[in-house]
């Protein structure tokens, strides 16, 4: 698939005008407060992952409305002294998987916290353990359109919410330099990423590539592809609901965490993405912390042949690097005898 979206040029100073809701600074405060007033922590226990140089925790979390969230929290063997975290968010209709699946930031030195997708996990990969509890407003079948008519029903004001106390989670975790917290991902994953960073105002760094809920209203036009396309399905069957809908996305738009996000960031796009299109990722890249008063450190890394994966490893090991440089790693443990 060719080039789809706008010209390179016009991508680099391409800033949309962005039609916030007049409350929403009022409407994630007051969603966040009641999600933080329980402790974030239920439980912590070994998890066996075949693994010799990796310690692994099989974590549950309390998320949006109390609900339990699962999450693997991994660390370098034989490390004892504090490290910096990452806090990582799986793609759409992924789950946590498996424990020795994610492994990259772990052999960086890092401890590394991995989400699990509450009422996904069931479209690929290796499955997740986190159901979701909230899920019989209207919408559609998808994730992507589940309570889609109320921004107090849908799914992605409970995952955003999860996503946060995340951050809160690791930093309460033994081993957790709670100063140095970045947080990652990839499409849906970078899209909670981005999120997170115009919420949690103390984050040390982020780190998105190809992220979802970027310049929404721009990608309903653009692409029918997973997950947009399952919310242009839902459209196309409920005719009179796309105001509603408009305004629903509107409190979940990427454009407006990115303006309120201060952390250093790190961006990644595919110029041929037909599932998260780039003008989305470059919107947020270039209206990134005007909000904030400060001219937060940033950089964006596109790749003219690649889709939504973004870069691939190339990106990976590009985010490495930067990261290297802004989060200092721990140690890497020495092999065991």
């Amino acid at each position: 698939m060719p080039a789809f979206d706008l010209p390179t040029r016009e991508l680099e100073r391409y800033r949309p005008e962005v039609q916030e809701p007049p409350d929403f600074d009022g409407f994630w405060h007051d969603t966040l407060k009641e999600a933080a007033q329980r402790d974030v922590l239920v439980s912590v226990r070994p998890a066996e992952s075949g693994l010799r140089l990796t310690q692994t925790w099989d974590v549950t979390l309390r998320g949006f409305a109390g609900d339990p969230v699962r999450a693997w929290y991994s660390r370098p063997a034989g490390v004892g002294e504090p490290l910096p975290a990452v806090v990582e968010y799986a793609g759409y209709g992924r789950g946590r998987g498996l424990p020795h699946e994610r492994l990259t930031w772990v052999n960086a030195g890092y401890a590394h916290l991995l989400m699990d997708n509450r009422g996904q996990g069931d479209q690929y990969g290796n499955g997740g353990a986190t159901p979701d509890p909230h899920a019989s407003a209207p919408g559609g079948p998808g994730p992507a359109a589940r309570g889609l008519l109320d921004p107090r029903d849908y799914h992605y004001r409970r995952l955003i919410t999860d996503a946060v106390r995340a951050v809160a989670a690791v930093r309460a975790l033994a081993g957790v330099d709670a100063s140095r917290v970045a947080t990652i991902g990839n499409s849906q994953g970078g899209g909670l990423a981005l999120a997170v960073a115009g919420l949690v105002p103390d984050l040390a760094a982020v780190l998105v590539t190809a992220p979802f809920l970027c310049g929404i209203r721009r990608a309903l036009d653009l692409t029918d592809a997973s997950p947009y396309g399952e919310i242009s399905a839902y459209l196309s069957v409920h005719r009179g609901a796309q105001e509603a809908a408009y305004r629903t996305l509107a409190y979940m738009e990427g454009v407006s965490f990115a303006r309120r996000a201060a952390a250093p960031a790190h961006f990644g796009v595919g110029l041929r993405d037909t599932v998260c299109p780039p003008s989305g990722a470059y919107a947020a890249f270039n209206r990134y912390g005007e909000l904030t008063g400060v001219d937060p450190r940033k950089e964006i890394h596109a790749y003219p042949y690649n889709g939504h994966e973004g870069g691939d490893a190339a990106q990976v090991r590009r985010q490495l690097d930067w990261l290297g440089e802004v989060l200092e790693p721990g140690p890497v443990s020495s092999p065991p005898r």
